[in-house]
This record gives structure tokens, C-alpha cells and sequence, in this order.
């Protein structure tokens, strides 16, 4: 196969995963870069060796020398973007959430259908090797019928500020950004049941509190703490056409003693927990068994799980692996984040 040459639209924060995963890549060039703050742009071109550098992402598009892009802009600008590139004829890596709103995510799938074009949904945590060792063993009713998820990314400071605190061009806070990751990873491992109906309820109660001292946390590119109009946290209870259920909570900031991240899974058959890390629950001879796999890696690592989602697009675009995170589950779970936003809203379970 000839090198493939990819554009990257976004270079703020996240597109350094996507940048250096392409770099690793023996089959891929990183042929040009869009960003509409053009220092950054400049700063990122000289860094990875691209000399195309475009403030107009419709300019990178038109550029025949582009056969794949990875859209790492904020999420107003998603289903716009996606739309455009494969119009354009483009291979889509969209970063999660698929868009802002459902109406959105359903017209990147039309235009998807009518396109012979790869569009992958950034779901990372799927592609996470302790992950992918969970889902075999899923895959082979180890668990059994798994009834019953628990996923929590509760940070004490951690609002990033920018445009991630900014509703308009972000959709939301800790739900649409940390949130999304939990739903559907929980969904993707349990069979990716139909959601039936969803409570949720949001919070604004301590705002980004910039004022703390002493506590480092993750920062936007473009942190600016002077807007701040999305929730501090989110829980919701997602129930599924089998039976089975999800409660998720997630918080930008939260008088918490300490950060937490956990992810859990229940089955007839046995459970599992998958954050902090891989841990398996069995039962044998009448005895309960906590199992720990002697793997390289047990807990989540972002760099492996970014350049694993690299390598399976392109594999994708050979023609050599099935899309393991198609546009329809994006689809899928934004009907379920933008339900518990209107749960919240409203105070009322919403029927799917």
C-alpha cells in the first residue's frame, strides 16, 4: 500500500495523541494541519514536520493530497467537519462525542451511508489493551449475562476551562467529556444493549473554583477561567431494553478526598472491574476467586489505547479490519448523553 497521507483539523490538546500515533505509523504521513489560532498552528507544524498549514479546514479538504483526517476541533464544529471531509471524499477519525446533538449525529450517519468512505468514532477506551483483553473473555460468556455496570470519573479540580467550560461549543461539562467515555465503554462491553429510558441529574453548585491553590489539574489549550456555564456533576441511571442497567457519575470538581476513576461490571456468571485496573470475580468449587491476569498492563494507558485507534483506521482504510467503533454507536450514545441532560432539565425519567 502506498503511504497514506492524513490531515489533522484541531491542534490543540488532544490532536498531540492522534499527531504522534500517526507519526509511529510506518504506512502514514502527516501531510497538513488546520487550527484557527495560527500560532499554535505554526508552533505544531514545526513540531511534526507539516509545512500545508491551513486556518480554513474546507482549504485542508480541497487539498488532493489528503486521504484521511482526524477531526480534533471542539464539538460544535464535529458533525459540520465530518460531514465536509466526507463529502470531500476523506477517511474519518472523528474525536468523541460524535457531535453536539442527536439531530447532528444522525445526519453525519446519512451522509456517511451515501459515502464508500471509513468514519471511525473516537471511543479510545475501547481500544485500551486491558479493554480489549476483557471484551475476549466477555466475548466467551465468562461473564455471562452482565446485568449490571458501575463507572465513575470523579475529579476534586479538574475543569479544563476554554471551550470546555463554554456550553456553546461544547455541549455540556463533565458528562459530554469525560462521561461519554464511561457510557459507552460500559455499553460497548455489555453487548451494546438498546437504552430504553434514562434519569439524570446535573449540578452547579461550586463552579470551576480557579481560586484553589496548590492542586494541579488538566488545562485546556485556551484555558481561560472567566466562563463557566456547565455542570460540576452528572449522574445518571440508563436502563436497557434487556433488563440490564448503567449508574454513572462524573465530575469536573467535587469535595472529594481524592480523584477517582472506576469501572465495574456485573454477571451471573462472574464480574470485573476494569479501572482502576483489570481484575476479574469468578466462583469455582463453590468458592468466590478474585482474579488478577498477569498482562503487561492493567490499567488503562492513554498512549497504547491512541495509537491502537491509529493503527485500527488505518487497517480499516486497507481494508483489513471491521470498524470496531462504527458512526451508528456514536449515534447511539449521543441519544443517551443528550437524555440525561434533558432528564436533569426536566426532573423526569426520559423514554427513549
Amino acid at each position: 500500500m502506498k503511504m497514506l497521507k492524513v490531515g489533522v483539523i484541531g491542534v490543540g490538546s488532544i490532536s498531540e495523541l492522534h499527531l504522534d500515533s500517526y507519526k509511529e505509523h510506518e504506512e502514514v504521513t502527516i501531510t497538513a494541519l488546520c487550527d484557527l489560532n495560527e500560532t499554535r498552528l505554526q508552533e505544531k507544524g514545526s513540531k511534526y514536520g507539516v509545512s500545508q498549514l491551513y486556518t480554513s479546514y474546507q482549504e485542508l479538504l480541497d487539498q488532493s493530497d489528503v486521504d484521511a483526517v482526524s477531526i480534533c476541533t471542539w464539538n460544535n464544529s464535529h458533525a459540520e467537519i465530518a460531514i465536509a471531509a466526507l463529502l470531500a471524499g476523506k477517511h474519518v477519525l472523528v474525536e468523541k462525542p460524535l457531535s453536539m446533538t442527536v439531530d447532528e449525529a444522525e445526519a453525519i450517519q446519512a451522509t456517511a451511508n451515501q459515502s464508500n468512505k471509513v468514519i471511525q468514532v473516537g471511543f479510545v477506551r475501547r481500544h485500551g489493551d486491558n479493554v480489549k483483553l476483557l471484551k475476549e473473555f466477555i466475548d466467551q460468556n465468562e461473564l455471562g449475562y452482565l446485568y449490571y455496570a458501575k463507572a465513575s470519573i470523579l475529579r476534586r479540580l479538574g475543569n479544563p476551562g476554554g471551550w470546555f467550560s463554554d456550553s456553546k461549543r461544547s455541549g455540556g461539562g463533565p458528562l459530554i467529556d469525560i462521561g461519554v467515555h464511561m457510557i459507552d465503554l460500559c455499553w460497548y462491553l455489555m453487548g451494546k444493549p438498546k437504552p430504553v429510558s434514562v434519569s439524570g441529574n446535573t449540578y452547579h453548585v461550586l463552579g470551576n473554583r480557579s481560586h484553589i491553590n496548590n492542586l494541579s489539574f488538566y488545562k485546556a489549550a485556551d484555558y481561560d477561567p472567566s466562563l463557566n456555564d456547565v455542570e460540576d456533576l452528572t449522574n445518571a441511571l440508563i436502563r436497557f431494553d434487556n433488563g440490564a442497567s448503567l449508574f454513572v457519575d462524573v465530575s469536573f470538581t467535587l469535595n472529594a478526598k481524592q480523584d477517582e476513576v472506576r469501572c465495574q461490571l456485573f454477571g451471573d456468571q462472574g464480574g470485573a472491574e476494569i479501572e482502576p485496573e483489570l481484575s476479574l470475580v469468578s466462583e469455582k468449587h463453590n468458592t468466590i476467586l478474585n482474579l488478577e491476569p498477569q498482562i503487561d498492563q492493567l490499567s488503562f494507558d492513554f498512549n497504547s489505547a491512541f495509537q491502537n485507534e491509529i493503527n485500527h483506521f488505518i487497517q480499516q482504510i486497507k481494508g483489513e479490519e471491521s470498524n470496531m467503533a462504527p458512526v451508528e454507536d456514536g449515534v447511539e450514545v449521543m441519544r443517551m448523553l443528550r437524555a440525561v441532560y434533558e432528564s436533569a432539565e426536566s426532573g423526569k425519567e426520559v423514554t427513549l
